[in-house]
């Protein structure tokens, strides 16, 4: 069932975020003020898959939640860019190395109970050095990380990012363990699955 609403009010406003209470009703509840947090943009990410190397990914720590992990690049999409132009300027500028071309992952709402923030995860062929990050704050270190050993960390929890672990998981689908990232043999296309998926879901309704 849809919830009605009759209303938006904003209570805090940045560049960066927005807090808002929304009039809305709730069916067999009635009409309560719910606070949702608005973005001005969307956020973008890649998965660069090397089939020597294997993942590109920095080790960095978050203040918010005072935790170390591992993530993929990522950032929001700046003024007049697409998603994946995004997602391949953030490889560059918080790894050094230049993606080949990014193709569509996965786009996914992160907490749609409580804000409209979208991420679009791209992944990414390979990518040639160029220098070092032009932002040292970004991350404690850049490393490749061998296919299987990503494994390893999403299973041991040393993944705790979010939209990194969706993006990671994601193409962990379409290489099966000990399998060759490189080969299109066995793994299949993100968009023809993502379509797959799609179709089934419009059959189920």
């Amino acid at each position: 069932m849809r919830w009605q609403t009759f209303g938006e009010t904003t209570i805090y406003d940045s560049p960066w975020v927005r807090l808002t209470t929304v009039d809305v009703e709730v069916p067999g509840h009635g009409r309560i003020d719910h606070h949702v947090v608005r973005y001005p943009a969307p956020a973008a990410a890649t998965v660069v898959l090397d089939p020597a190397r294997g993942v590109l990914l920095l080790w960095r720590h978050r203040f918010i939640t005072d935790s170390w992990g591992w993530e993929v690049p990522a950032g929001r999409v700046d003024p007049g860019e697409t998603p994946a132009q995004a997602a391949a300027r953030e490889v560059l500028e918080e790894t050094g190395w230049r993606p080949g071309p990014v193709r569509p992952l996965v786009r996914y709402e992160a907490a749609h109970g409580s804000t409209d923030l979208v991420f679009h995860a791209f992944v990414a062929d390979g990518a040639e050095h160029v220098g070092d990050p032009s932002d040292p704050s970004e991350s404690e270190r850049v490393e490749w990380v061998p296919l299987d050993e990503v494994r390893r960390l999403v299973t041991s929890g040393a993944v705790v990012d979010g939209l990194t672990l969706t993006a990671l998981l994601r193409v962990l689908l379409d290489v099966p363990p000990g399998a060759d990232p490189a080969t299109t043999e066995g793994r299949a296309d993100p968009r023809e699955t993502a379509d797959r998926a799609e179709g089934t879901e419009l059959a189920g309704r």
